[in-house]
Parts: structure tokens; C-alpha cells; sequence
């Protein structure tokens, strides 16, 4: 019988994953973190409210050719396939890594559980992808100490900035490779190259209420506090992503430092090590998302080329292999699942919510002509929008998470309308009652599931100025002094003094 060679295993990975993520782009329900940064495409801007601008960037063209959901979703299925393409070749040609080794890494990074079932828009996708080219564009810098490279190193480190803040610990992953190997004008020419990214960031957030900062630093940490369960589910994480590759690396520990006599392998260290030590220590105070980890996994793989011994990198892929097809079964299983099978547990409304969407605008639909739509979460605010293609404010106080809805709604210019606000939980009338002349509730059962429909005549803006507004203000929007605010949106429409 003819031996598969790993080449043509990984033109099977390659195709086999990429089909995998198409079949979930086009099976999944469009989730509220998708629907919200699709938004995001359909009004393009230098920044948003939580996130660099990055992925609003990339799917303004997308959803501007088309609606389906698979559209959108192009980047993260394709991103992955992109990474472990460019991997291989600079392994192959960079590294001068045989062709079987080469092809063994880039099918571990195709296996990899986060790569296998990311299809989802995200932040990620863009980072992945930014991230990566700037790390592959670095290692070769290192190599051939090439000014020009180190500089395109920065600038493709500045569009990760761009993506989401984590390019920052790359950014810092590099500083210490120069420290080290005491290539200081390589850590500037990075620098120079990332300035322009940054300083676009710099501005946005200047003039726009220093939402990204107040988010990321401040506002979205209200649940951080010491735990002892958040390591271990840092730990496992790591696990879940990479256990062979960690366990390999540890057993062939003698070889992976006789790598390191290499910069490039070196730098290649440093690009996944540091973030996972910086993770590490955050972790017993923060909990540490899964997908935080993506776009150091291509440096993890890598440093598993150079320094594992090629039986036991077979025996990783082999691993990643079976947990794949463990994932799969698992998808085919709940997509074969009828939407009732759900019905008796907590999530049925949410998924009912989200699934039969349209279906709930349709039920909407003869009093959506006299009514503004509106929501109670950012989450049930974005699946509206997004379906309905029109604006649905969030109307209460809200999370610190997806607030763009501020910079989008001015609640002046619904003074005096009527409102229809849409829940998935009963209404507390009291907290309605204050802030309309009238109010009356009714329900809308869907497949099972019942939602309220708020219907209020008169809304009383200054009275949501003062009860709803001059709280949120005093949450999310509390700037630190050292701060200079050039603009700020929420202050400008709502408390000008």
C-alpha cells in the first residue's frame, strides 16, 4: 500500500478544515458579537467604541456586496488556511526546514481546536492574520538584518494594533528579543514602522471620550478579583489548544535549546512565550479568554518545527487529528438537533431569539411604522439591527461591554416618539413607567418561546437624561484627569457644561 506522504496530508488538512468552516459559516446562526461588528462594516469609521477599527474596516466591502451571513464570515474561515499556508513556506524557505516538517506544522496549526472551528466574525481573524505576517516578516528580518524588513515588521505589527490591543505584547515579545540580542536600531526601525497605526488609534481615542482606554483598562475589569479557579482555567486552556506541542516541546527540551542558538529561533521563542507568561500572571486576577491565545499559536508551532523530534511532531499531529474529528462529530451532532431539543433548558429563549429573528420582526412588523425598535441589551440590540437594517438603540444602562450604541444614538431626537422595546425577560414597569407618558405590555411567543413587546407613548427625554444617562456617565465614562479630552461624544450631546 502507497504511504500518504505528509504533503499530501496537508493539502487534505487544508481543504478538509476550509470546508469544515465554510459548512459552519453557512450552518450557524449569526451571533450578537457578529451582528455588532457587522454594524460596524455598514459604517465604516477610524475607530469604534471597544475595539480598534480593523474589523470594521474589512467587512465594509463584504457587507456592502452582500447580506448572507457566509459573506461576512469569509475572513475568519480563510485566515486560518492563509496563516498555515505562509508558515510552511517560511519554514520551508526560511528556516530551510525539510519539506515533511514543514508540512507536519502547518497541519498541527490547521488541526489546532480554535483554528479547526473559528468561523465566527471576530476581532481575531484580523489579528491572526496581522500578527503572523508580522512575525514571519520579523524572523526573516532577524536573519538577514534587514532594516527595510524590520520596518515592514512595524508596520504590519501596527495593523494588528489596528485589530485588537494583544499586538501589543508581540510588539513587546520583539523589544525583548533586541534587548537581548542588542539590536536597537531593529527595535526602532519596529517601532517606526507601527508609529503611524498608533498614532491613528491615539487620535481616535483622543477625540472620541477615550472609549477604547476606558473599556480596555478600566471599564471591563468590574469582575477582576483574585480567584483561584481562573489559573486552572488558564491552564486547561492552554491544554485544550496545544497540549502535544507543550508536552513535546517539554520532553525534547534539550533539543529546543540547542535551537535557540539561532536568533530567529530565539525571536520565534519569545513571540509565544512571552504573551503566555504575561497571561499566566494576569490570570489569577482575570479570567483569560480562549481566544486571546490564537495568533501565538503560528510562533508556537514553529518553535515545535525547529526544536521537536520528528516522530513525536508526527505524534502531535496525529493527536490533533483525532481531537478534530471529535469536534466534528460533535458539530454534525448538534446541527442534526431540532430547535425544540433545547426547549427545556435556560437557553432556549436566547437560541430561539437568534435563530428566529426575522420571524420575530415579522410578528413586529404592523406596529414598526408607528414605533422606533429598541432593545434592553447591546446584544438583542445588534441581532435587530442587523436584520431589520435599521437603527435599534439599547434602551437602560447597560454593560461596559458594546456600548457603540452610544456613539450611534441620540436619545434627543427621540423626545416625545413612541418606543417599542423588545425583551426576552418580563418587564420590571417600574423602570419603564418613569420615562413615558403611557405604558402598556404585551407578548410574542415564538416557536415556544415568549418575548415582551414594551410599548411606550411619550418618551420623556430628560428624565432618561437624569435616571438612566447621568449613571451611565458616571460608570463608563469617568476619565481619569490625566487624560486630555479633545472631543467627547457623550458629554458634548448630553451634559455640554
Amino acid at each position: 500500500m502507497t504511504r500518504v506522504s505528509p504533503r499530501a496530508w496537508f493539502f487534505i488538512a487544508l481543504t478538509a478544515t476550509l470546508a469544515f468552516r465554510f459548512w459552519l459559516s453557512v450552518a450557524m446562526p449569526f451571533t450578537a458579537d457578529e451582528a455588532y461588528f457587522v454594524l460596524w462594516g455598514r459604517r465604516p469609521d477610524i475607530g469604534f467604541y471597544d475595539h480598534p477599527p480593523m474589523i470594521g474596516w474589512w467587512l465594509a466591502p463584504l457587507v456592502a456586496l452582500s447580506d448572507a451571513d457566509w459573506v461576512a464570515r469569509l475572513p475568519a474561515t480563510l485566515a486560518p488556511a492563509a496563516v498555515a499556508l505562509a508558515v510552511r513556506a517560511v519554514l520551508r524557505n526560511g528556516f530551510r526546514c525539510d519539506g515533511d516538517t514543514a508540512d507536519l506544522a502547518a497541519i498541527a496549526l490547521l488541526l489546532m481546536p480554535i483554528n479547526l472551528w473559528t468561523a465566527l466574525v471576530t476581532t481575531d481573524a484580523p489579528l491572526l492574520v496581522f500578527s503572523a505576517a508580522s512575525l514571519l516578516v520579523f524572523v526573516r528580518a532577524v536573519q538577514r538584518d534587514s532594516a527595510p524588513l524590520y520596518l515592514a515588521a512595524g508596520a504590519l505589527l501596527g495593523l494588528a494594533f489596528l485589530s485588537k490591543y494583544f499586538a501589543v505584547l508581540l510588539g513587546l515579545a520583539y523589544l525583548a528579543w533586541a534587548a537581548q540580542a542588542r539590536r536597537w536600531q531593529a527595535a526602532g526601525l519596529v517601532v517606526a514602522g507601527a508609529l503611524p497605526s498608533a498614532l491613528v488609534n491615539l487620535y481616535w481615542n483622543y477625540t472620541g471620550c477615550w472609549s477604547n482606554v476606558m473599556f480596555n483598562a478600566i471599564n471591563r475589569h468590574e469582575d477582576a478579583g483574585w480567584s483561584w479557579a481562573t489559573p486552572m482555567l488558564y491552564a486547561a486552556s492552554l491544554a485544550y489548544l496545544a497540549a502535544p506541542l507543550l508536552w513535546w516541546l517539554w520532553r525534547d527540551r534539550g533539543r529546543l535549546r540547542g535551537s535557540l542558538t539561532a536568533p530567529a529561533a530565539r525571536a520565534l521563542l519569545a513571540a509565544w512565550l512571552l504573551p503566555l507568561i504575561v497571561f499566566a500572571l494576569l490570570s489569577p486576577v482575570k479570567r483569560i479568554g480562549l481566544h486571546w491565545l490564537q495568533s501565538f499559536m503560528p510562533a508556537l508551532v514553529m518553535t515545535a518545527a525547529l526544536a521537536i523530534r520528528r516522530e513525536n511532531l508526527v505524534r502531535g499531529v496525529r493527536f490533533f487529528a483525532a481531537f478534530a474529528l471529535l469536534h466534528v462529530a460533535v458539530a454534525a451532532v448538534l446541527a442534526a438537533m431540532p430547535l425544540t431539543a433545547w426547549k427545556s433548558t435556560r437557553l432556549y429563549s436566547s437560541i430561539v431569539f437568534h435563530a428566529r429573528t426575522p420571524v420575530i420582526l415579522a410578528a413586529l412588523g404592523p406596529e414598526l411604522g408607528h414605533y422606533a425598535l429598541a432593545a434592553d441589551s447591546y446584544s438583542a440590540a445588534a441581532v435587530l439591527a442587523y436584520h431589520s437594517r435599521r437603527d435599534v438603540p439599547v434602551f437602560g444602562g447597560g454593560s461596559s461591554h458594546a456600548r457603540h450604541d452610544d456613539i450611534l444614538t441620540d436619545w434627543r431626537a427621540y423626545a416625545g416618539k413612541d418606543l417599542l422595546i423588545l425583551r426576552r425577560t418580563p418587564a420590571p414597569l417600574q423602570d419603564y413607567g418613569r420615562f413615558f407618558r403611557s405604558l402598556e405590555v404585551d407578548t410574542v411567543r415564538i416557536a415556544g418561546a415568549t418575548f415582551y413587546a414594551v410599548r411606550g407613548q411619550g418618551f420623556d427625554f430628560e428624565a432618561y437624561r437624569a435616571l438612566v444617562l447621568t449613571p451611565v456617565r458616571e460608570r463608563f465614562y469617568r476619565i481619569p484627569a490625566m487624560l486630555p479630552v479633545g472631543r467627547c461624544y457623550f458629554f458634548e450631546r448630553y451634559f455640554p457644561r
